[in-house]
């Protein structure tokens, strides 16, 4: 039976999505699962994260496709946690008839994308229920379902997907459903294939040894982590997020594996996070190379490498896993949104955007590859000398920012520390490693930037820098001044602009990007509001710890654990004003600055200063 696309139907009550910090994650390094506290998953892009959905209700209601499995009598678990450190995920629900496990899991992609759940009956007997509603192309296109040797099978176009029961399953309004019983030390799997629809059918996985092969790729993986700091387990976890959101075949990390979770509830803030951000290049490389993990960090610089190569004046803030460069937004009107959020937003027009930061950001990362002895690549010194070559005479341009604000362009303060830091780093590359450069002409550039930002961005009346040139708004991307060496932690400067920052952006002792409403609400041409920002937040307690005042920076590092869910995940914002996370999620730049704050906090660095001293 063929149900209408999601958004034509209207007129009956509807599941709707659950908070955003009630989804766990499970994902086999090609794409990942959102599963809700009520047993439903309903979130998933296969075959990869930007992939089309096939699971959407969480951005609409059931009817965009999920797949539930839980008691028939429904209702939110009782308890849930990963299996150790992996990311296998176990939900629990105690029910009058007995308690009764949902095993969570993608096994390490091999032949096809499988998504493996398992009933345990713990005590007593549970009545269960199942509803699997595939819904291809984000809710749009239900498939053709028919039988073949006793499994399901979903056609829709390109996409085709069979599940593998002991359960007998019912067609019923377009899902596929079942009730059955598990009682204690009853074993009940259901393993869902995907693979395109023109080529063979893939061999299934075998639910049982799936497990255990997926704890044992995750225990071996994070028990090569080196960190010995004082939150081990915060830290793990934080990690293994980043290593579920790196594409493999790749080595590119998704910021998030999400669209259009929103910044502003009910708002229009809404966009696709399912891509790999330059910006995220050094912070994701300290964070990386300080846990331990070289091949990791080698594998995400090679992506950086491959993606930037070509033209360096047209280098983008952005790109695909595989490192296309197109990325058309467009806006799926038949989704309702996250709680109504909408549009719901697929691709990031943004890609488009002129933000000179990444300049730097891509030089400054590649700088700390060299310094962190990753086997150097003759063509990655002839880029290098590229993009100097492009910002030497683009570094005076206004830009769009590193929060890529869709108002004017304007002279942000960061990107022309960024500037700075990547013209720094090409000096140190010659003084240091002996590289071939014109130095005396690095320096003198250098010192150009260094003197424009200073008489330019600082407020010396407010004892701070500015978010842009003459603006009074102020920006939390002003704390990385210092963590790439363009003025020191001790520097009057610094600590009158972190103080400045922590008093004029600070909700709740989180720390926004910017306020929305500064400059007459003209910063980034939308309407509205959004949450505290949490890797701003991280990167406060790295200022704090900086310029001496590591109770109070240990103290609001605590206050941002306690935000993570209860399996350590966290989105890309914070209401303080609802109390919830916002933003899609799991973000990595959340827990990129959360690992690299531990490390500051216990001791590690977080930055290195530069030996020549502020402005070089």
């Amino acid at each position: 039976m063929r149900e209408p696309p999601a958004g034509r139907l209207r007129g009956r009550t509807a599941a709707m999505p659950g908070r955003i910090e009630d989804y766990g994650l499970i994902g086999d390094l090609q794409t990942a699962a959102l599963v809700g506290r009520d047993g439903s998953i309903d979130w998933l892009c296969l075959p990869r994260f930007d992939s089309a959905a096939c699971f959407a209700a969480l951005l609409h209601d059931e009817r965009a496709g999920r797949w539930l499995l839980a008691p028939a009598a429904g209702g939110t678990c009782t308890r849930r946690q990963y299996r150790g450190d992996s990311l296998v995920l176990e939900t629990e629900w105690e029910t009058p008839d007995g308690t009764v496990r949902v095993i969570d899991l993608m096994p390490i992609r091999g032949e096809a994308a499988d998504v493996v759940r398992v009933v345990e009956g713990v005590s007593g007997r549970v009545a269960m229920r199942t509803e699997l509603r595939l819904r291809f192309d984000y809710g749009h296109v239900p498939p053709w379902l028919r039988r073949q040797d006793g499994d399901l099978v979903a056609i829709a176009g390109p996409d085709a997907a069979w599940l593998r029961t002991p359960v007998p399953l019912e067609d019923s309004e377009g899902a596929c459903t079942a009730e059955f019983e598990v009682g204690a030390g009853e074993r009940v799997p259901f393993v869902l294939t995907h693979a395109p629809s023109y080529a063979a059918r893939p061999r299934p996985v075998e639910a049982d040894r799936a497990l255990a092969d997926t704890e044992t790729f995750w225990a071996d993986w994070i028990g090569r982590c080196d960190y010995t700091g004082r939150w081990p387990d915060a830290v793990r976890r934080s990690l293994l997020t980043l290593k579920a959101l790196t594409y493999a075949p790749t080595g590119g990390i998704v910021a998030a594996p999400t669209t259009s979770l929103p910044e502003d509830l009910g708002g229009v803030r809404n966009w696709d996070y399912r891509y790999t951000w330059l910006r995220d290049a050094t912070f994701t490389l300290q964070a990386l190379l300080g846990t331990g993990y070289v091949r990791e960090a080698r594998a995400w610089r090679d992506w950086l490498l491959r993606a930037v190569a070509g033209d360096p004046a047209d280098l983008r803030i952005m790109y695909t896993l595989d490192g296309a460069r197109r990325i058309p937004e467009q806006e799926l009107p038949w989704l309702d949104g996250y709680g109504g959020s909408a549009p719901v937003r697929i691709g990031n027009a943004a890609a488009g955007q002129f933000q000179l930061d990444v300049w730097g950001e891509v030089l400054d990362g590649l700088h700390l590859s060299r310094e962190a002895g990753l086997s150097t690549i003759d063509d990655a010194w002839r880029l290098q000398r590229g993009l100097l070559d492009f910002l030497e005479g683009n570094w005076d341009r206004p830009d769009n920012g590193l929060w890529e604000v869709r108002g004017p362009r304007r002279h942000f303060v960061h990107s022309k520390v960024m500037a700075w830091a990547g013209v720094h780093s090409a000096v140190q590359a010659v003084e240091r490693h002996g590289l071939d450069g014109p130095v005396d002409r690095w320096k003198a550039l250098r010192a150009e930037i260094h003197t424009d930002v200073c008489t330019r961005g600082y407020d010396a009346a407010r004892r701070t820098f500015t978010q842009s040139y003459g603006s009074p708004g102020l920006d939390a991307a002003l704390l990385l001044i210092p963590r790439f060496g363009f003025l020191d932690w001790r520097d009057d400067r610094v600590v009158g602009t972190v103080e400045a920052v922590q008093r004029e952006l600070t909700e709740d002792d989180l720390l926004l990007r910017y306020r929305t409403d500064a400059d007459d609400g003209s910063v980034d041409g939308l309407p509205g509001r959004e949450g505290t920002f949490l890797a701003c937040s991280f990167w406060l307690v790295d200022a704090l710890a900086g310029i001496g005042r590591p109770a109070e920076a240990e103290r609001l590092f605590e206050r941002l654990l306690g935000l993570r869910n209860d399996l350590g995940l966290l989105g890309e914002e914070y209401d303080t004003r609802a109390g919830r996370q916002v933003g899609n999620t799991p973000q990595a730049f959340s827990h990129v600055g959360l690992v690299n704050a531990a490390r500051h906090l216990s001791g590690t660095p977080a930055a290195e200063e530069s030996p020549d001293g502020p402005g070089g």
